[in-house]
């Protein structure tokens, strides 16, 4: 498998991710933001924001997709400048500027989504957004130049796994660019859009924690995941070899919606590989280095 790898970084991919966790309550029980973060922000809204907001939840979770295809062709980072191109530009040009990453997307479609989208991002920005970029913005960069110093220094698939925490890219995968972008809003998971030929990465970065006496986030990932016996009953069966939801589901007798349970609690803690064999395949392993990182955390806090 050859790729190229290129890391990416800008608010407007975090402008996108924050108004998904907000809207659609995604994966929200496993994200560092958190149920409080939804009803704080909530509480802000008057009645006709909460129907628009509501409304968002139910349109189709491909349109994302498209988004961060236009977040990725951007022509400036401002998020301001963002939604102003997107919403004066002609739906040729939009439609130009990101055929090659969604070659079956449509005018209509793309029309649809203008038409859906740019107002409610601007009320999120507004609402939220603009608030904490100044605070995010260095954090995501710092980041971002980390990982392209590394461009030159690691092998590709080892990049990736790297950057994401545990995302192993087999050889199959029909993908000639992988774009790494670095991410708040959804840590601690990561999320990825494939396109044609290019697969598009969010991974979660590290942010300092403020109180030193407090048990570090990860720790209490780590914890968390291993005090539920299934949880490591199935990490040593995923220890032999990789194995994808439905082996799991025949093997084990489980239902789909409890594994999935399982594996995403593992997958936050960081004790799992994800293998992405097709578009519409994953496979899970055990991920050596997060078990490594529970004894690691665990010394540390102790101060052992």
């Amino acid at each position: 498998m050859a790729y190229n790898v290129k890391v990416d970084v800008s608010p407007i991919y975090e402008l996108i991710s924050s108004f998904i966790v907000f809207t659609t309550r995604k994966w929200v029980n496993n994200l560092d933001v958190g149920i409080e973060w939804l009803e704080d922000i909530g509480s802000r809204l008057d009645m006709d924001e909460k129907q628009a907001f509501a409304a968002a939840a139910q349109f189709p979770f491909t349109d994302y997709d498209v988004l961060y295809a236009l977040a990725v062709e951007r022509p400036s980072h401002n998020v301001d400048t963002f939604l102003d191109d997107l919403e004066l530009a002609t739906i040729d040009v939009l439609y130009h500027s990101i055929k090659s990453y969604i070659p079956d997307l449509t005018n209509d479609e793309i029309q649809r989504i203008r038409h859906s989208y740019i107002p409610l991002l601007r009320k999120w920005n507004n609402l939220y957004f603009a608030d904490v970029a100044p605070q995010y913005k260095p954090l995501l960069e710092e980041d971002a130049a980390e990982k392209a110093t590394l461009l030159h220094k690691m092998d590709p698939e080892a990049l990736v796994e790297y950057a994401s925490g545990g995302i192993v890219l087999e050889p199959d995968l029909p993908i000639e660019e992988v774009v790494l972008v670095p991410s708040i809003h959804f840590r601690p998971i990561n999320t990825y859009s494939f396109y044609s030929r290019v697969l598009l990465i969010q991974y979660p970065i590290d942010i300092p924690e403020q109180d030193e006496d407090e048990p570090p986030i990860c720790l209490l990932r780590l914890t968390r995941a291993l005090a539920n016996p299934e949880r490591l009953r199935l990490l040593r069966y995923v220890a032999i070899e990789p194995k994808s939801l439905l082996e799991m589901m025949n093997s084990l007798n489980e239902s789909e919606d409890k594994l999935m349970h399982h594996l995403m609690r593992l997958r936050v803690a960081g004790l799992l590989r994800v293998h992405l064999v097709d578009i519409d395949t994953e496979k899970f392993s055990i991920r050596p280095d997060g078990v490594a990182e529970l004894h690691m955390f665990l010394e540390s806090y102790i101060r052992l």
